[in-house]
């Protein structure tokens, strides 16, 4: 078991301690993301700091009990193999890149078990796989990184993620990854010891702002594209939330109640672009993802970006990243 952890600090806040600290376990897979553990875990370090109290116990568990390497190749050191945990134990996956490699069917297990059992179970990033694999998420609200959240769908057709930063629905709690997970952590200080002390492991954190719950991973499309024509952030939502589909521009703009010239003046004014252009972007960023996050073949993924024909997809992908996507799929990107 590690921590506490309570070094010596100027800041201070007066609490009275519980009889019995809460326990985080913390299930490290392969290549997870270690900004979305450390966010994590530093809010409880400095919950703990800033008290003088144990308020907070963690440990790192991994399958086997061996060390993790994190995504950006720095290898952690691990506590123990999956085994039993405190009954009052709230448990993370954590999770990072090619989340359908790194998720094992004992983890999942394992995970499932806990769950019988009454524990709190919760994923940072893409831990929310795992979570699936357990048959934890039906029926639940949970999220999981904005860029696996494409091939998630795929993988996992009848669960439905939501694109918000973390999410708390009962015993299944869940982020986005990141800084996310520094929201979520707030949030269970805030609920377990109150305002004061969740506000000044903000400050520590030198976190501006208490993001909400349902607040969006991504910026708005109108901060994304630099841009606040109400007309054209329609235009681009739509293509977004049309991207399987064979969108027909001219169809498109009577529903949107723009004309094609006005379509084709608002892409070339505030993008330098054109919407056939801007959609097919969208189209391949999505291939781009589904290839290096999946196992779909190729054909599966053309379709699943609005493309009748494979051989049509590749070109254009071919066109804009340099390679075929067979060799993207298989590890040349």
């Amino acid at each position: 078991m590690t921590g506490p952890v309570i070094p010596k600090g100027i800041a201070r806040v007066e609490i009275d301690a519980p009889e019995t600290p809460e326990t985080i376990v913390f299930v490290l897979l392969h290549n997870l993301s270690m900004l979305a553990f450390t966010s994590a875990i530093e809010a409880l370090r400095i919950a703990n700091q800033l008290t003088g109290k144990t308020l907070y116990r963690w440990t790192t568990m991994s399958e086997d009990g061996k060390s993790v390497r994190c995504s950006n190749g720095i290898e952690i050191g691990i506590d123990c193999a999956l085994g039993d945990t405190p009954s009052n134990s709230r448990i993370f996956i954590c999770s990072g890149v090619q989340p359908d490699l790194s998720t094992s069917a004992k983890v999942a297990d394992w995970t499932r078990k806990q769950w019988r059992l009454g524990r709190t179970v919760g994923a940072l990033c893409t831990g929310a796989y795992t979570l699936a694999r357990a048959g934890i998420l039906a029926g639940h609200k949970f999220t999981l990184h904005w860029e696996n959240i494409a091939p998630f769908r795929e993988h996992f057709p009848d669960l439905t993620p939501v694109e918000q930063l973390y999410t708390i629905d009962n015993r299944v709690m869940t982020c986005g990854g990141g800084a996310a997970a520094t929201d979520l952590f707030l949030k269970l200080i805030y609920e377990t010891h109150g305002p004061v002390l969740s506000q000044a492991v903000l400050n520590m954190c030198l976190h501006s702002v208490q993001r909400s719950e349902t607040d969006r991973q991504q910026s708005s499309t109108s901060a994304s594209i630099g841009v606040r024509n109400e007309k054209l952030v329609r235009i681009i939502a739509h293509f977004e939330e049309h991207l399987e589909d064979h969108v027909n521009l001219d169809i498109a703009t009577e529903e949107l109640g723009v004309s094609r010239r006005q379509m084709e003046r608002l892409f070339r004014h505030h993008l330098n672009t054109t919407p056939k252009k801007y959609l097919q972007d969208l189209r391949l960023q999505r291939g781009r993802i589904l290839l290096a996050e999946t196992d779909m073949p190729v054909v599966d993924v053309a379709a699943a970006c609005g493309y009748d024909s494979a051989a049509y997809f590749s070109k254009r992908f071919r066109e804009a990243f340099g390679m075929s996507p067979h060799k993207f799929s298989a590890g040349g990107g």
